[in-house]
């Protein structure tokens, strides 16, 4: 167990050099995986180590040899370089004796029944038995007196405990054989003659004895003799000669001097060997088909966390993978700070509106009776100034900590200062088209343009604005939510929920779309009534305010849906429309109040009564104006100029109107 093969390779039968490079390169494909056993013959084993050479890898491969390498020195001369460290088996062996004393004392007088003695002779003691000898490299004659061991080199065969141990493995289990299926006579019984080999192979499986080492020969149920083997390194360093050292054994279980054993390139660790190496964490391993211990670890990325060692899970919406992507953690929620650059403007601005505001409505009160204040309707100023106030005071709602009540306060307040505002200054310049058409038909002064009037119109426009609200809190109670999308980036570490009321673009589009449609309408009528005499109820001032407000909107609406898409959506959003709305009011308050605030202040001798036009005066000669001017064929040869009559006496209700023509003589 714990083994793992991460490639199994043959060496072609009809090899080439080629074939032992392609191969090194295949095994180089799974780099970690450096420890590579051997079943091959010396040839074979010399093209792998010299293929290792051409490729560089000397010391990058450990190599583990079988008992066909062993400790033989053929495999590794001239590349024992490229076979140092390699780790080799040998079974276990012992010299038999016995077989010495029996074979040295072989001669061709005493050992005739084996037929290949007589080669064997001419071979190990190099001459000729017989001029009809295939042996052609030598013409010394054998005298048939040399001896085995005294005229030649003798060895005893390694394998020679097996042969007899084998041998003797059959005969015992012919034996026993014997005993059971011929138990009454000797010799083959008829039938021990039909067992067939099968039966055989299970007395030959069963048998057990000590063999000609003095071990004892069993078989398991697979057919296996015991494993004893001997474990060799080949070494080579400094204070010993180089060749292979006994590192251990196994007798049914491994016995290993670990302190003995060297590494190639002088590594002092023992060498790691594993196909692929352990992922870290927060990557999944993908297995390699067929190959149970090689994988390729990839990455759990994006809002991935590693939930097994095979696998990666979504975290769920509101939840990011943590640092090491063990497991989720929950997204940082953020809302619109009050420190924040996006807040610091918006809010900077609407504190100089509401000074700037209760300013210019202290001074309007102050000075309440004066003419400057009468003169422009109190009553609508009065509404007007608080429209623009509401406007300063969204900036404070729309940044605040979301909440039910803020919320709340947002929907009702979104639109309210706008909707104030606009529907005063709609009211006033309806009341200026009004007044002006109906001079053009008659004398009389229309309906409704009493200051009590122009407050029921107001009230009536504001209404429509507070009842759409009131229908959108039956409709979806306000609430807050928290909005992951917005802000859930590539990057999770950047990932946000945002801290919102539940109010979408399109509400906040409906909401101030009323007050838009007045802002327009007033528009129209500040366009129309743009050609009144000078300083008649403001018309001028309230044009030029309708048109600068109209060029801010026009700019709002595709900033505002442009940075739809934005990480920084509600930032910009909020800023856009606060900003706007200051503008707005800024300019309102500006356009329309400041001058009077400024002779109020500065120039109280131009605040003082003067003589009123009378309605008829006003009319008529804004009639006749615009007759003359549409009619310049009429004109004598010099400008006509409509002089206005004004009340000798203030008191008086006797006016007189003077037309004079200025000639051109």
């Amino acid at each position: 167990g714990g083994i793992c093969i991460a490639q199994s390779l043959k060496i072609p039968h009809d090899h080439k050099q080629a074939d032992f490079d392609k191969i090194i390169r295949q095994l180089l494909e799974t780099r970690h995986a450096r420890a590579v056993i051997i079943f091959a013959y010396d040839e074979d084993i010399r093209g792998i180590l010299n293929a290792s050479k051409r490729a560089d890898q000397v010391g990058h491969f450990l190599w583990i040899g079988s008992d066909s390498w062993g400790a033989k020195n053929s495999p590794i001369q001239g590349l024992e370089d490229a076979a140092v460290g390699a780790v080799t088996i040998l079974p276990k062996r012992a010299t038999i004796a016995d077989f010495d004393a029996y074979f040295i004392s072989r001669t061709l007088e005493n050992n005739r029944r084996n037929v290949w003695f007589a080669e064997f002779w001419e071979e190990n003691f190099n001459c000729k038995l017989m001029s009809s000898s295939k042996k052609e490299d030598t013409s010394r004659k054998c005298t048939g007196q040399e001896r085995i061991g005294t005229d030649s080199r003798y060895e005893q065969e390694g394998k020679v405990q097996f042969v007899i141990d084998a041998v003797y493995a059959m005969a015992h289990a012919l034996h026993n054989m014997q005993k059971e299926l011929c138990p009454d006579q000797s010799g083959i019984c008829g039938e021990m003659e039909h067992a067939g080999g099968k039966k055989l192979l299970k007395y030959i499986r069963s048998v057990s004895f000590n063999g000609s080492a003095g071990t004892s020969v069993t078989f398991n149920r697979n057919g296996d003799a015991p494993g004893r083997y001997d474990l060799f390194q080949y070494q080579m360093n400094i204070n010993s000669t180089p060749g292979y050292t006994v590192i251990g054994q196994w007798t049914e279980t491994l016995q290993l001097h670990i302190d003995e054993m060297q590494w190639a390139n002088g590594e002092m660790e023992i060498p790691s060997s594993v196909c692929s190496l352990p992922c870290k964490t927060g990557q999944r391993k993908k297995m390699v088909k067929g190959m149970p211990c090689c994988w390729h670890c990839e990455p759990c990325d994006g809002y991935q966390y590693q939930y097994d060692e095979t696998s990666c899970k979504l975290c769920t919406y509101n939840m990011r993978p943590n640092g090491n992507r063990t497991g989720c953690q929950p997204i940082p929620i953020v809302k619109l700070e009050w420190h924040s650059p996006w807040a610091v403007i918006p809010v900077f601005l609407a504190m100089l509106g509401i000074i700037a505001t209760i300013f210019v409505m202290a001074t309007f009160i102050r000075y309440n009776d004066t003419p400057i204040v009468r003169a422009s309707g109190r009553e609508l100023s009065y509404v007007l100034l608080t429209g623009i106030f509401l406007c300063y005071i969204i900036t404070f709602v729309m940044i605040a900590t979301p909440d039910i009540a803020v919320c709340s306060f947002r929907r009702i307040f979104l639109g309210l200062g706008m909707c104030i505002s606009y529907a005063a200054l709609l009211t006033k310049t309806n009341r200026i088209y009004r007044i002006f058409e109906e001079g053009k038909k008659s004398v009389s002064p229309p309906k409704l343009i009493s200051p009590t009037s122009q407050l029921a119109i107001t009230s009536s426009l504001i209404s429509i604005q507070l009842l759409g609200v009131l229908i959108w809190f039956g409709v979806d109670p306000p609430n807050t939510i928290i909005d992951y999308d917005e802000q859930k980036t590539i990057n999770p570490d950047k990932a946000r929920g945002v801290l919102k009321c539940d109010i979408t673009d399109l509400q906040i589009i409906c909401s101030l779309g009323y007050s838009i449609l007045l802002m327009v309408t007033c528009t129209v009528y500040a366009i129309k009534t743009r050609g009144v005499p000078e300083n008649f109820n403001e018309a001028k001032p309230i044009g030029f305010t309708m048109y600068t407000t109209c060029i801010v909107w026009l700019a709002f609406i595709p900033i505002f849906f442009g940075t739809a898409q934005s990480a920084e959506k509600l930032y910009i959003q909020t800023t856009t429309l606060t900003i706007s709305m200051n503008l707005s009011a800024s300019v309102a308050l500006g356009m329309l109040y400041m001058p009077k605030v400024y002779v109020i202040i500065f120039h109280p001798e131009l605040n003082v009564q003067k003589r009123k036009r009378s309605f008829k005066a006003v009319v008529t000669a804004a009639t006749m104006s615009s007759r003359l001017s549409h009619k310049p064929s009429d004109r004598p040869n010099g400008e006509a100029k409509t002089e206005l009559c004004e009340n000798v006496d203030p008191n008086s209700k006797l006016q007189k109107c003077l037309f004079r023509v200025n000639g051109g003589t």
